[in-house]
This record gives C-alpha cells, sequence and structure tokens, in this order.
C-alpha cells in the first residue's frame, strides 16, 4: 500500500497550538490539553494511509476543492487531499462548535498553486 505525505499549513498549527493554549491556559487543565493534541496529531498522522476514505465537506466551493473531513472528539481536521503529490496538506483544525463557513473563509488556499504545500 503506498503512504501518503501529511503536511500542516501554518494555520493548521497555528489552530492546534491555539486548541492546546485555550485548554491548558483559558481552562487550566495543561494535562487535558496535551492529551488531546497529541489525540488530534495521531488522527491526522493516520491520513498516511487511505487519505480519501473521509468524506468530502459538503458545502461550495470547498467540496469541488476536494477538502475532507475529518472528526476527532469534538474537533474537525480539514485536509486537501494533493493525489498528484501523495500528500494530505491539513488546512485547518477547529472544533465543531465554531463557526465553521466563517473560518474556512478566512483560509487561504490555492491548491493549484499548491500554496498549501508550502
Amino acid at each position: 500500500m503506498n503512504t501518503w505525505q501529511v503536511v500542516y499549513s501554518e494555520q493548521a498549527e497555528l489552530d492546534l497550538r491555539c486548541i492546546y493554549e485555550y485548554i491548558a491556559f483559558t481552562l487550566l487543565v495543561p494535562k487535558v490539553a496535551g492529551k488531546q493534541t497529541r489525540r488530534i496529531m495521531d488522527g491526522v498522522a493516520k491520513l498516511n494511509q487511505l487519505p480519501l476514505r473521509y468524506q468530502l465537506y459538503k458545502k461550495e466551493p470547498w467540496r469541488s476543492k476536494g477538502l475532507r473531513v475529518l472528526p476527532i472528539d469534538n474537533y474537525l481536521v480539514f485536509y486537501l487531499p494533493v493525489e498528484s503529490q501523495k500528500t494530505a496538506a491539513v488546512i485547518r483544525i477547529m472544533c465543531g462548535g465554531r463557526n465553521i463557513e466563517e473560518q474556512l473563509n478566512r483560509t487561504e488556499v490555492d491548491v493549484d498553486n499548491e500554496k498549501v504545500l508550502d
């Protein structure tokens, strides 16, 4: 079975850091913060095998771009499989309770020019 490379965009790395900081410093449970971010990273790492198994995001224009959603606990990992490069590019990680549309609309992704992979 061919394995894919999994990469994080700068925004996805920031999202993960913000999740950790919110749980650790606002909710004051740093052990939980570490465990939660580890579960997210472990789930994302599994995208190296069969990254197309998760559903396409239902709304446009994201569906047409091939955006997929990996649910992990109360969080959603949004990623783009780039088949030509055998790469799963994680573009956002956010709590499922957030305004997903607003957050995605503020996300800059240019798959054709592979900006997400820079």
